[in-house]
């Protein structure tokens, strides 16, 4: 099963879904993957400078964590994933990324994905998104995928509905929606709906008819 998580905009708690999702559903050994993308020396996550940007000659990275640690691969770790990688590459290049991506899928049978724009390379069988009304910011890259999310995780704020105003209630009030309360990111019917999975096959590359081997 491959399980895709993204956001509306950076550190609204993606992260702490997909350590809640590995934590609470521990029996499927996840391989997990963070996926950081980066342009004029700043970083699509944290919105500032950081060491993510790779060495010019190479197109993207990939690191694996070995050891729990406060880092996001390290919190997958931590949270019971059997291994944890981290991706990083250009924003707008991630494609380049692609064969080591399908490696990692067909190597694994269930693997969890922190990233909206992978979605442009894989058919993911669940894919969540991450909303925190209380944050004003949309990016345009989330609002590309918001037709293909199977259900949306609401941030409860103590308000009841979303500061962006320009966004029709109809890309995410017609779906599946959980509301959750941090520090507890992910609800038992949160869990239950991504341990139901889905009869797809997850696919890597530029159609569908590009698959990997079925799970």
């Amino acid at each position: 099963m491959l399980v895709v998580v993204g956001g509306h905009s950076r550190n609204i708690g993606k992260t702490s879904v997909v350590a809640g999702l590995i934590r609470r559903l521990r029996s499927r050994k996840w391989t997990a993957v963070k996926i950081t993308q980066y342009g004029h020396g700043i970083c699509s996550n944290e919105g500032k400078s950081c060491e993510c940007a790779t060495e010019p000659e190479h197109p993207f990275a990939l690191s694996e964590e070995y050891e729990p640690s406060k880092t996001d691969s390290g919190r997958f770790l931590a949270a019971g994933a059997e291994r944890s990688f981290w991706l990083r590459a250009p924003s707008g290049e991630l494609a380049r990324a692609a064969g080591t991506l399908q490696k990692i899928l067909t190597q694994s049978d269930n693997v969890i994905v922190e990233s909206n724009s992978v979605v442009e390379l894989v058919q993911p069988d669940i894919f969540l998104m991450v909303l925190d009304f209380a944050c004003e910011d949309f990016k345009a890259s989330s609002l590309r995928f918001m037709d293909r999310v199977d259900g949306f995780i609401v941030i409860d704020r103590g308000i009841n509905g979303p500061l962006w105003d320009d966004l029709a209630r109809g890309l995410w009030d017609q779906k599946p929606q959980f509301l959750v309360k941090p520090p507890r990111y992910v609800t038992a019917e949160l869990a239950s709906f991504v341990d139901a999975g889905s009869s797809r096959n997850a696919g890597i590359g530029e159609n569908t008819s590009q698959r990997v081997d079925s799970r």
